[in-house]
């Protein structure tokens, strides 16, 4: 009875540590609560997600009416389907936010956790892609038709490649399978690495909005930060039961109720509204090969951030000119997701291209300008 005494007993000073006593800076904001809250989203869509694919059937013949089905059909399925839906939108809502807190405070200087989590930022991207294409409407069958497309612009193997993710010449039956299976998979590999973000997270401790460091300056996490972020998990719950219950396709796309037909290409094919940025910034590229290297950079300059800091302190709220760009950047990328509801044409591919420039050119520049502040005071 010892042996399983201590290891319990060793867990549970783990967990101790982890959680309740874990050290962390007295003066964090609202803004650091979107952690907690990234982790709520990721677990009400694994749950939502799992009670639907009890219904869904991956057929191409039979996969928009298990849609309709278990909307009409199944007790309580309008509230699943919309909370699987609309919770994926406040899921990127919580991600944007908690990016954008990070690139202004320098969070990014942990660059074990930096990267993670930008891994994971790829992996929910990749996993909505997916989801995206399994209610097989117009909008699902030809937005997967247009980004896996994509990968025919890789020299000598594209076409390869893109035969191969579709298993067989258009996207078809098996497509829709494997994008099933891929979506139903990815999730529990991002709880996997949300485990170690959280780990590296604790070996350094949280940044704080002053980025410094101290042990005067530390708290536990329990009581003081576990009724802060029960308060963001109410508000957060809130908003996305507003969204089921009063306005469940306000964030959608209403050619994605029409069954998909190969034979029939949309007027407009348009992504959800958390992929408008990337996708303005591929079609702002005339070239097809450069139009994927700019989506992919899009993404992967992410990683590239903590290479570029230069200055003497994390924060830019230290910064003005810093503050400045980085808000520029945060008005290109609303630009950019404004401009990916618009059709291709005059003017909006000219301000698209102008967005996509000052995207990222803003994304370096805010942080090579604190390197030119730190020169001008001293």
């Amino acid at each position: 009875m010892v042996g399983p005494y201590r290891k319990n007993n060793v867990l549970l000073k783990i967990l101790n540590n982890a959680l309740w006593d874990l050290p962390t800076p007295v003066n964090l904001n609202v803004w650091w609560n979107f952690g907690s809250l990234l982790g709520f989203c990721l677990f009400v869509q694994i749950v939502t997600g799992l009670l639907l694919s009890f219904h869904y059937t991956p057929h191409v013949d039979m996969a928009f009416d298990s849609v309709v089905h278990i909307i009409r059909n199944v007790k309580k399925g309008w509230m699943l389907r919309s909370t699987h839906a609309n919770g994926a939108s406040v899921f990127f809502l919580c991600i944007y936010a908690h990016i954008g807190r990070n690139l202004y405070y320098g969070s990014y200087k942990y660059k074990s956790v930096w990267n993670v989590g930008v891994l994971l930022f790829i992996l929910v991207m990749t996993t909505a892609f997916l989801g995206y294409v399994l209610p097989w409407g117009q909008m699902s069958y030809w937005g997967c038709t247009v980004i896996t497309s994509l990968f025919t612009a890789i020299p000598y193997v594209g076409e390869t490649l893109v035969q191969w993710i579709w298993g067989g010449y258009v996207v078809n039956n098996a497509t829709l399978g494997r994008f099933y299976s891929l979506h139903f998979l990815l999730p529990f590999i991002m709880a996997f690495f949300s485990v170690i973000h959280l780990v590296f997270l604790h070996e350094t401790g949280s940044n704080n909005p002053l980025g410094v460091s101290g042990d005067a300056l530390l708290i536990p996490f329990h009581p003081y930060y576990t009724i802060k972020d029960c308060v963001g998990l109410v508000f957060i719950s809130f908003i996305l039961m507003l969204l089921v219950c009063y306005f469940p396709e306000v964030l959608g796309n209403s050619n994605n109720w029409i069954p998909a037909d190969a034979l029939k290409t949309p007027y407009h094919i348009e992504p959800e509204w958390y992929f408008l940025f990337a996708y303005t910034i591929l079609r702002s590229i005339p070239n097809k090969g450069g139009g994927a290297v700019a989506l992919l950079l899009s993404v992967v300059i992410l990683f590239l951030v903590p290479l570029f800091h230069s200055g003497k302190f994390r924060s830019m709220a230290f910064y003005p000119i810093s503050q400045f760009v980085f808000w520029g950047f945060v008005s290109s990328w609303l630009t950019l997701t404004w401009v990916g509801m618009k059709m291709p044409e005059y003017p909006y591919q000219q301000i698209g291209q102008v967005a996509t420039c000052f995207y990222f050119a803003s994304a370096m520049l805010s942080l090579l300008s604190q390197w030119f502040w730190d020169k001008l005071i001293e």
